[in-house]
């Protein structure tokens, strides 16, 4: 089937954005088997908190390959996400999920990971922009700088009150 270049919809770019989620929870492939860099244009850039921005499939992939070398597996909750369209190119979307790390298990409102927001721009059916954000200590081990955090400190993943 050939991608059909114009303006897209909400719907459409959404479609899009999904589709990327879930190719993490599928070890990088897309639903009909390919690449996860196959979303993407290619001169798209991609941010991650301590990584940076990678620009370009080439950079996007070393991005990739960097932190998700860690993951065991991921699953995205798919019936919880906030959509935030905005009727342009660009919108966001914030969720929650669980999976395993190299170093631990992490799941939203269990542990300090889990929590995150990607703000996408998507155009012509490919991703251009995808910035992450979200807290790249999926097992929770960087507490002795954050003193709420460290023994005795308080449970980021309870709520306060």
């Amino acid at each position: 089937m050939a991608i059909t270049k114009g303006t897209m919809t909400d719907e459409q770019r959404k479609s899009i954005a999904l589709e990327y989620l879930k190719a993490f929870d599928n070890a990088g492939k897309t639903s009909n088997g390919g690449s996860i860099l196959d979303l993407f244009a290619d001169d798209a850039q991609v941010f991650f908190p301590k990584w940076g921005l990678a620009t370009g499939k080439k950079q996007i992939g070393q991005l990739f390959s960097d932190f998700g070398g860690g993951i065991k597996n991921i699953l995205h909750d798919y019936a919880t996400f906030n959509w935030i369209m905005t009727g342009t190119d660009t919108f966001a979307v914030e969720g929650t999920s669980a999976g395993t790390h190299k170093e631990g298990s992490w799941r939203a409102g269990v542990s300090h990971a889990g929590r995150w927001c990607d703000v996408f721009e998507i155009r012509d059916f490919l991703i251009q922009r995808c910035f992450i954000y979200l807290d790249p200590d999926y097992a929770g081990l960087d507490t002795a700088r954050y003193h709420w955090l460290s023994a005795g400190g308080r449970d980021a993943s309870k709520p306060m009150g």
